[in-house]
């Protein structure tokens, strides 16, 4: 009989995902109290690996003064863990810069200074840069799941970082926005309010989840590298919302595979010619796009024998000899033929996108 292998199985060393809450605040740090305490309250919890917060020089001396000095972020864990929530090796944060970075800007001299509040367009515009450049290295990492809170410091932050996460987040992502019950949301009230303890019998903390558009998702191939600075990235979305929004003027040559797209001349191959000459008829006499590319095979043939009838180009009776036989599988590669031929002319990604037909949209748009 085989004996058994006694030896120790190896680790799984798989990365596990890990939840970072990422919260702007002011000089109320209860936001980041609440929040944790609502996520960890969820059905099933939400329980944070570690905290990132953004916040001003003066929010920064809050959270040192009212969270550690205090013993309020022991408190808080001690509060989870005697209720049976599993807390050991999570909610990592202490007061390093790496859990909370402060706002910088460069001042007169182009030395970095940090804020102690958001006042000016430049603070602004520098508050922006600085929260795109936090939050990038967690919406590009996959193992990351983000949890942003909005809920604390100025109205430009919240909206700075509701911005951000547009531009840059994803579908994955949450934001989100704690709320509190009166009397204990007044920052006035004595003792303050951190979270739920047994003499604040009628707190309630509720979490309302801040509905977003993840942008980068829509055209990820019209927008290639994102931008670094959040000016530039905003910019770089209009310009390509505006492309899309327009689609191009195309002109077709009669004697040659050559056509105009916005007044610029692309010569094509063939077959992509006669693909694109089928599109923009289709297009023209305001047809429906073909929902698969299954129902596109038998028009298209058809339309290619009538283009390519009675005609002496040769490029015509080129591709008519070699789209006779045109299958469903053929017909996917010739698009992508079509598509790398556009790119290689060097036409703007976002033109064309309507140009080149799509799962689920088999047509093109243009004017």
């Amino acid at each position: 009989m085989k004996a058994k292998d006694r030896r120790p199985k190896p680790a799984d060393r798989r990365p596990r995902n890990e939840t970072v809450l990422f919260a702007v605040t002011g000089m109320s740090p209860a936001i980041i109290t609440e929040t944790v305490w609502a996520l960890a309250h969820e059905s099933p919890a939400t329980i944070p690996d570690r905290i990132i917060v953004v916040t001003t020089r003066a929010g920064r001396d809050a959270i040192q003064r009212e969270l550690f000095d205090s013993g309020i972020w022991d408190r808080l864990r001690d509060a989870l863990a005697a209720k049976k929530i599993a807390v050991t090796g999570k909610l990592r944060f202490g007061t390093t810069a790496d859990d909370i970075r402060v706002f910088t800007r460069a001042d007169a001299h182009n030395r970095s200074v940090e804020l102690d509040d958001i006042r000016t367009p430049a603070d602004n515009e520098a508050a922006a840069d600085f929260l795109l450049d936090a939050l990038r290295p967690f919406t590009e990492n996959p193992d990351v799941r983000l949890v942003g809170s909005l809920a604390g410091g100025r109205k430009t932050m919240g909206a700075l970082l509701y911005a951000c996460l547009s531009l840059i987040g994803r579908e994955t992502d949450r934001l989100t926005h704690v709320l509190v019950n009166e009397p204990f949301d007044d920052p006035r009230r004595q003792p303050k309010f951190y979270f739920p303890t047994p003499r604040d019998g009628a707190a309630k903390i509720e979490l309302a989840d801040v509905p977003f558009v993840p942008l980068r998702q829509l055209f990820p191939r019209e927008l290639g590298r994102l931008p670094g600075r959040f000016t530039h990235l905003v910019q770089q979305y209009r310009k390509t919302v505006g492309q899309l929004a327009a689609p191009p003027r195309v002109q077709l040559a009669d004697d040659q595979p050559i056509v105009r797209v916005d007044g610029v001349p692309v010569r094509l191959p063939a077959t992509a010619y006669a693909l694109l000459s089928f599109l923009v008829d289709l297009a023209r006499r305001g047809e429906p796009p073909f929902l698969i590319y299954k129902h596109a095979v038998d028009p298209f043939k058809t339309f290619v024998a009538d283009w390519a009838r009675d005609r002496t180009e040769a490029h015509r009776r080129d591709a008519h000899e070699k789209l006779k036989g045109t299958t469903e599988d053929s017909l996917r590669k010739l698009c992508n033929t079509l598509g790398q031929a556009l790119r290689k002319a060097g036409l703007p990604p976002a033109t064309i996108a309507h140009l080149r037909p799509t799962r689920g949209h088999f047509g093109i748009r243009i004017r």
